[in-house]
């Protein structure tokens, strides 16, 4: 994980430098926004620690210019600031915490990483994975493997479905109602016929049935 410490007093810099450090985290640390821009604009960071008085650029609008660019990198305020209007202002800039000082490094390393695992949490639910099968629901793409899977719109639909619900039996009328969102008559075979194309397409051999038949009931993803 890096870090990004924007932060003009030297000594509050380096406490945070270190103790991110010993937290097993990278940083990199600067004093003005400005050069904070230019930083985030030739790194990755997964986390920016930006105190809201700093030169060159005030935080609200490094950050208010991040946002503008599509980067959308958590960000945690400090500030010496107390007051309501000061801490909303905050988070209308598109920060994500807003803690003020003086404050306790244990409170600043909890926080943070408690914004990351918001952040984990929502990068990972546009991705799903079951064994060697990747689904990126952001692109709409499947990959096993190497192989790219072209699928079309409903059974890339009924695969996230079964992803989602892994081990779990679906009865066809719970795949109808989810991948055509309104009734049919249970007896239709359209599902069937869907989970056969979807079934063949991800197969990486003949014989081999990722989505299982229950008899009677439905259909469940399940590892050989």
């Amino acid at each position: 994980m890096n870090v990004l410490i924007v932060e003009d007093d030297a000594a509050t810099g380096e406490l945070i430098r270190k103790g991110f450090l010993g937290a097993g985290f990278s940083t990199e640390l600067c004093s003005r926004g400005d050069d904070a821009l230019l930083l985030s604009r030739s790194q990755d960071f997964d986390l920016a620690i930006i105190d809201v008085m700093v030169p060159g650029l005030d935080g609200l609008h490094v950050v208010d210019q991040l946002r503008r660019e599509g980067r959308e990198m958590p960000v945690l305020f400090l500030s010496a600031k107390r007051n309501l209007e000061d801490r909303i202002e905050g988070f209308r800039s598109g920060g994500d915490d807003y803690l003020t000082k003086p404050f306790a490094f244990t409170e600043l390393l909890a926080r943070s990483q408690a914004i990351l695992r918001r952040a984990s949490k929502q990068t990972d639910v546009r991705k799903l994975t079951f064994g060697d099968i990747e689904m990126d629901l952001s692109s709409r793409t499947v990959r096993r493997t190497k192989r790219t899977i072209e699928l079309q719109q409903k059974e890339f639909a009924l695969l996230e479905y079964l992803i989602r619900n892994a081990g779990q039996v679906l009865t066809k009328t719970q795949i109808l109602e989810k991948i055509w969102s309104y009734s049919f008559d249970p007896q239709t075979n359209v599902v069937d016929v869907l989970v056969c194309r979807l079934r063949r397409k991800i197969a990486r051999h003949p014989d081999e049935k990722l989505i299982r038949t229950i008899r009677g009931v439905g259909y469940v993803l399940q590892d050989n």
